[in-house]
């Protein structure tokens, strides 16, 4: 079991190298390996002192640039005078790739945002209002059961609609309300670290439970709040971090 926080700007290392790449101003094409590679891995020595968990996949990458790194500094034709392929060519097409789907990500993270103040109302018998003459059908009981029973299955989906759009909506308003009462919680128990179970009243339902960890993960991205856990399915801890911290 694995959990994936994004912290400060950075979501992988690859979102890492990227930032660097772009912040040097360097092409991905003709990346300046040793300067990188010193950046890469003075950045996470410095998650490491600010107590940020470095995850394995960070240290991999920390190894592949330092393997390329010595790679660069070996001629790259071989005995027969033919020129090796550049060995950051691997790299950089990899960098290419996580680009365009960061872009395509964000992209589709833009619509469902502008799609979520979206309400759409449910469809409505018009026919009292046509003016349209009744008609009767005659139908067996058996014919006429299917048909009630077709119209109830309506009302019941056109209902169901309408308590999911509402609740959706009532969740995303909780959202702050929550944080700002896990924040004032967190205060009161100063530098204690409490248990999650603590942030849930006696009688908090599903729904609540799932608004507290969508509102504590926010607080953690946020740098407010600091979790540690023993190891897989144990409890989970919290303590307020503040901005002086």
């Amino acid at each position: 079991m694995s959990y994936k926080v994004k912290l400060n700007i950075f979501e992988g290392p690859f979102d890492l190298l990227v930032y660097l790449i772009e912040n040097a101003e360097m092409s991905i094409y003709d990346i300046r390996v040793s300067e990188i590679t010193s950046q890469y891995l003075r950045h996470i020595e410095m998650m490491r002192e600010q107590d940020v968990m470095v995850g394995a996949d960070f240290l991999v990458l920390a190894a592949t640039l330092i393997e390329l790194k010595s790679k660069m500094l070996l001629p790259r034709i071989k005995a027969d005078g033919e020129i090796e392929e550049d060995p950051r060519a691997e790299l950089a097409q990899k960098l290419i790739e996580y680009s365009k789907f960061k872009k395509l990500a964000a992209a589709l993270e833009e619509q469902m945002d502008f799609a979520a103040l979206k309400l759409v109302k449910p469809k409505e018998d018009l026919t009292p209002y046509t003016g349209e003459p009744d008609e009767y059908l005659l139908l067996d009981t058996e014919h006429f059961i299917a048909a009630f029973k077709a119209f109830i299955y309506k009302k019941r989906k056109n209902e169901e609609i309408l308590y999911i759009q509402n609740r959706a909506g009532r969740e995303r308003m909780s959202v702050a309300a929550k944080k700002s009462s896990i924040r004032r919680f967190l205060q009161k128990a100063k530098d204690r670290f409490v248990r999650f179970r603590e942030l849930l009243s006696p009688e908090s339902d599903r729904c609540d439970k799932v608004v507290t960890f969508v509102s504590l993960l926010e607080m953690i991205k946020s740098g407010l709040a600091s979790v540690r856990q023993s190891g897989n399915f144990k409890e989970i801890e919290v303590t307020f971090k503040s901005s002086e911290r």
